[in-house]
């Protein structure tokens, strides 16, 4: 047997390819240790009171009641059932790539639904993908070129754009750099920048990928920033991809505008330019399913993707059952209001604070509150954003991944911090809440209430405004130098989805 040898060692990357030798994947990274504290110690209120408790996982359980009563009243939906067997050679046999007609039609109706009914979607543009992260890499390879271009992205961005974006379609992602003091919304001073930017450093931008709703911060992006963004690829001949998988997780005012809804009433767009990814993930809680969507305007995107998406197929299996399942508009209705009712009772707004872009929510942020924590206002998602500025000895991304440290080593809470997320100011983390019941909130709010009055007792004196100021300044300066192609980003452990949080390095360890 032959074997490539270098004095008797094995050399893998004589071997292997560069995809499989390198670290961008970032399953190596040090804040798999976070999450290896949490599935090495998970909390379980009788099994393990002191246990770590998962704030960090993005994923809606909050209405898997409804569809399981939805199944056991439509067991003919299942091929795999008595009332569904008559189906089973139809559906068990090779599918054609474009997917059941009936699967394009009933997503393509949701899509709607979930969007207010606003704006129509047609089932010829619907392409599958094996969930959103097959969906963001496939509208990629359709745009970009390997190793040449860029998208700009506003940050805080979900950590693995990078993992899902560049990975393996070699596209360099660029920060929009936004910050607290409106609510992070992208400005378009902002975009500029970066596009001016990329473009002194030599690097060309092929687009804009944008959160709407945003992940972490939970906001909607509102019509005028969608216009500014449509506008401006128009202008520069570029696209315009919006991940809009947290839809119809909008559960309050100001309410969602999909940019579907916003091109309608732009003619002199170029809609070649407009591009829309979706999952049944967050909307649904359905993220095992791996229902990812490629929506373009662009035809050529449209037939490409859907070549492409022959590597990545949702199985014929759970199109047949969700087709059926989307097509009943009776459960359809139910469950949007339904999901948007149990939302807002987990974040009910109770009353404004001092700053106009923070506000409380109830119960997690009004407890919060209680010791002095506040939150970005935000009515979509599944998360909070929650402040910790106040806490840090530092105003730095060094000083954040300290308190994040203690966090999880002392509070025994996984949450995400801001730099995992390209976030500009340290101090800002992810909270997560829809996939816990309020049981295991109450006992983190305990956690956090315990903590921060142990701090308070043990804080060193203050440091000046100025002094603060100044290491503010130079936290922001030592993330935004970070290199901007990093690739080596966290992909989930096998049981969380594809869309939990998921912070690239550097990271220090979280256990020894």
């Amino acid at each position: 047997m032959h074997s490539s040898m270098n004095n008797g060692a094995y050399d893998s990357h004589q071997l292997l390819s560069k995809v499989a030798t390198n670290n961008g994947h970032g399953e190596d990274v040090e804040y798999f240790d976070g999450w290896k504290a949490y599935d090495n110690d998970p909390y379980h209120s009788s099994n393990n009171p002191n246990g770590v408790i998962q704030m960090g996982l993005a994923e809606n359980q909050l209405t898997f009641d409804l569809v399981k009563e939805w199944m056991l009243k439509n067991p003919q939906a299942s091929i795999c059932t008595p009332e569904g067997i008559d189906k089973f050679m139809e559906i068990a046999v090779f599918q054609d790539y474009h997917g059941l007609p009936e699967f394009r039609s009933a997503v393509a109706k949701f899509m709607g639904k979930a969007r207010g009914d606003k704006v129509t979607f047609d089932p010829k543009r619907i392409v599958m993908s094996g969930g959103a992260t097959g969906a963001n890499e496939t509208i990629l390879f359709c745009l970009a070129n390997k190793g040449e271009d860029a998208f700009l992205v506003p940050s805080p961005y979900y950590p693995a754009f990078n993992r899902d974006l560049g990975w393996r379609t070699g596209v360099k992602l660029i920060p929009i750099t936004c910050e607290s003091w409106n609510g992070f919304k992208i400005t378009e001073q902002a975009l500029i920048s970066a596009y001016e930017d990329a473009l002194q450093n030599n690097v060309r931008v092929k687009g804009i990928i944008v959160t709407n709703p945003s992940n972490p911060l939970g906001t909607v992006q509102d019509k005028d920033t969608l216009k500014m963004l449509v506008n401006f690829v128009n202008d520069k001949r570029i696209h315009l991809v919006c991940d809009e998988i947290y839809a119809a997780t909008v559960f309050s005012l100001p309410r969602y505008t999909s940019v579907a809804e916003i091109v309608t009433d732009m003619p002199h767009v170029n809609l070649d330019l407009i591009h829309i990814v979706y999952s049944l993930s967050k909307d649904m809680g359905m993220p095992g399913f791996r229902v990812g969507i490629v929506y373009s305007y662009n035809d050529r995107v449209v037939t490409t993707a859907r070549r492409m998406s022959s590597f990545g197929l949702v199985s014929s299996q759970t199109q047949h059952m969700l087709a059926a399942m989307l097509s009943d508009d009776e459960f359809v209705t139910r469950f949007l209001d339904t999901s948007r009712e149990r939302l807002s009772r987990s974040e009910e707004i109770s009353r404004v604070v001092s700053s106009p872009n923070l506000l409380h929510l109830n119960p997690l942020v009004s407890g919060l509150s209680q010791v002095g924590i506040e939150c970005l206002k935000s009515n979509a998602g599944l998360f909070v954003w929650m402040d910790l500025r106040h806490l840090l000895e530092e105003a730095t991304t060094e000083g954040e991944l300290k308190l994040w440290r203690v966090i999880i080593n002392d509070v025994k809470i996984n949450v995400s911090p801001g730099s995992s997320f390209h976030c500009s100011e340290p101090g800002w983390f992810r909270v997560c809440y829809a996939n816990m019941d309020d049981e295991t909130v109450d006992v983190a709010l305990q956690r956090i209430r315990t903590f921060v009055r142990r701090d308070k007792r043990e804080t060193k004196p203050k440091t000046s405004l100025k002094k603060r100021k100044e290491q503010m300044q130079l936290g922001r300066l030592s993330f935004n130098n970070r290199r901007i192609d990093e690739s080596s980003l966290m992909s989930p452990h096998n049981l969380l989805s594809p869309h939990s949080p998921i912070p690239q390095s550097p990271l220090v360890k979280a256990r020894t």
